[in-house]
């Protein structure tokens, strides 16, 4: 198996890792209350998922 003679340099290393960027998570509209929520995840604000409530909200006076 072939084996490098030299070391990369931080600067070539670098330019390969260029396209590696974090992304935003899409997020949509809870159908209920209308925040924003992460798809596939129950709406944190009201808790309802796909317009069922999955999990009570303690109300907070």
């Amino acid at each position: 198996m072939p084996n490098p003679k030299r070391r990369h340099s931080k600067q070539r290393r670098d330019k390969r890792r260029t396209h590696y960027k974090a992304t935003a998570p899409t997020t949509g509209v809870c159908s209920n209350c209308g925040s924003s929520i992460q798809y596939h995840r129950v709406c944190p604000e009201c808790g309802f998922y796909r317009g069922k409530l999955a999990i009570e909200k303690k109300a907070t006076a």
